[in-house]
């Protein structure tokens, strides 16, 4: 199902931007698989080769965030593109004036509505499925017979997705353990009557998968045909409940929660919520679920990035029911595994389990190395040529920032991610001090003089040039780096209607036709040219 690998480039320029900010005159309020060729030609005239997005799993009901998502596999069906589905005619399947009216204040919205881009979707997406399955599954047209293909594919994770949908509609959306005991279990003869009563709205799962894949199929072998890479995400956990701790219960610890220790950010450290691995029952398995899974992830993308590397090599958990002690605070944790060469040895087989997976699929891993990282991590990613992080604004020795030029091949270089400030904060938030540590990076040191504490069209180009000739093969800007913007996509440790719902300031017809940006495009070619990056 996944387009051709593209040749890797030795210096290659990114763009990281959620699918669901993504914005044109057809979609639904969000960013959809439709609007990212477009959006990669658009970067593709300014020398970027490569489009970073984040998870495209299905978000919980209610969420947000793409780190919270049913399951490890699929496709959130609010990513597909409804004007690509011919049998959809949104005046029809939204049921007259009354649906066309929602759909027009979500698409003018300026942030992603989720409630309302949710419920039209799910209303069309229902249209199109009683569609398909009077007039395509009725008569087995060639269409019905590439859904009864792509079915026995991905039976591997399908069925057991499409049926834990079909039970949390059934149940009124409750968690799984909220289920009958023996579905709970997975008894047997529990799951086969659910497949027989179920089998309609199981097969409305199927067909939106289906439908999002081929989709992206299709989106994937445009952005082939530029020349262009899409690198994805692969987050660190699954939720509690979701279709796979569900389905591999023995895998994923019951009674613990994970987090992340104190730090000098946070004093008690953070808890997640989320059911640790089982690493011992995983080696045991040679970690068929994580391969699985690497290789499915693989097949979407051309690279994908290990959210949370580090946890992969020890994963700190805390007991799930007794998680504050007498007075209010977070207990402190343990590591699994708990001894620093057993983690080495640990994180080395997992993340080669890893590679190895991704291979078949020709996809190639990028490590996020960020926050409290002991340093046989970092040792093992050379080891492994697995390039991890070079976050430009921390990379320093006290008080003297590190000449990106230095940076080792094997790297990624950025501003920052999307749990940061776009790079315009950052400059302007800097001390007079801060600021002239940066200025005597050589690249900046001839220009010093014109880089003062706003954050010019001299600044916005001297940071650009910075960041394309760092010795990493690989930068990434934020797409609100290249706009020259100061929205945030997320502020970690917070909720609201701020995060995740971040949208481009227009159309890319429209950012197209904005002379200033015309201009940047033209400033970011040049200097992604100069670099080797084109």
């Amino acid at each position: 199902m996944h387009a051709p690998s593209i040749p890797k480039r030795r210096r290659v320029a990114g763009v990281t931007v959620p699918l669901f900010s993504l914005r044109s005159s057809r979609s639904w309020g969000i960013g959809e698989i439709g609007d990212l060729p477009d959006f990669a030609a658009y970067v593709r005239s300014a020398g970027f080769h490569l489009v970073q997005i984040l998870p495209l799993g299905e978000i919980s009901g209610g969420e947000t965030s793409p780190y919270s998502a049913l399951t490890a596999f699929g496709i959130d069906p609010m990513y597909i593109s409804l004007a690509d589905l011919p049998e959809v005619h949104a005046h029809e399947a939204l049921g007259g004036e009354a649906g066309a009216l929602l759909l027009t204040r979500a698409q003018q919205s300026p942030r992603v509505d989720y409630e309302a881009v949710r419920a039209l979707k799910r209303q069309a997406l229902r249209f199109a499925f009683e569609h398909f399955r009077a007039h395509d599954l009725a008569q087995g047209s060639p269409a019905a017979a590439a859904f009864h293909a792509f079915r026995a594919q991905h039976r591997d994770w399908l069925d057991d997705y499409a049926l834990f949908r079909a039970l949390k509609d059934a149940h009124g959306g409750v968690a799984w353990w909220d289920f009958s005991e023996p579905l709970q279990k997975r008894d047997a003869v529990a799951m086969a009557e659910a497949r027989a009563r179920f089998s309609t709205e199981i097969l409305h799962y199927e067909y939106l998968q289906w439908v999002a894949h081929t989709q992206w199929s299709a989106a994937r072998a445009r952005l082939a045909a530029m020349g262009v890479e899409v690198m994805g995400d692969f987050p660190f956990m699954v939720g509690r409940d979701s279709s796979d701790v569900w389905a591999h219960q023995g895998e994923f610890r019951d009674d613990a929660s994970a987090g992340v220790p104190p730090d000098a950010f946070n004093t008690e450290g953070q808890e997640w919520g989320l059911p640790p691995y089982w690493w011992e029952k995983m080696r045991a398995t040679n970690f068929a679920w994580l391969r699985r899974r690497a290789r499915y992830v693989g097949s979407l993308y051309d690279r994908f990035r290990i959210d949370h590397l580090v946890g992969f090599f020890r994963s700190y958990m805390r007991p799930r029911n007794a998680l504050f002690n007498a007075a209010g605070k977070l207990v402190p944790g343990v590591f699994d595994p708990p001894k620093e060469a057993d983690q080495e040895k640990h994180g080395e087989q997992v993340v080669s389990a890893m590679i190895e997976a991704s291979a078949e699929v020709g996809a190639q891993l990028v490590a996020e190395d960020l926050g409290v990282v002991p340093d046989f991590v970092r040792t093992s990613l050379t080891k492994l040529a697995v390039p991890g992080y070079k976050v430009l604004i921390w990379e320093k020795d006290d008080e003297v920032f590190r000449d990106p030029v230095k940076y080792a091949p094997i790297s990624l270089a950025c501003f920052g991610t999307h749990d940061t400030d776009p790079v315009a904060v950052w400059w302007e938030g800097l001390d007079a001090k801060e600021r002239a540590a940066v200025t005597k990076l050589p690249a900046l040191a001839p220009h010093a003089k014109e880089l003062g504490a706003r954050f010019t069209p001299a600044v916005h180009l001297a940071l650009i040039d910075l960041l394309n000739g760092a010795g990493s093969e690989l930068v990434l800007f934020l797409i609100q780096d290249v706009l020259g913007t100061r929205e945030r996509i997320n502020t970690p440790a917070t909720t609201g209607p701020q995060n995740w719902t971040y949208r481009l300031p227009g159309t890319v017809e429209e950012l197209a036709k904005d002379p200033h940006l015309a201009q940047l495009m033209v400033l970011f070619k040049q200097s992604i040219t100069k670099h080797g990056r084109a």
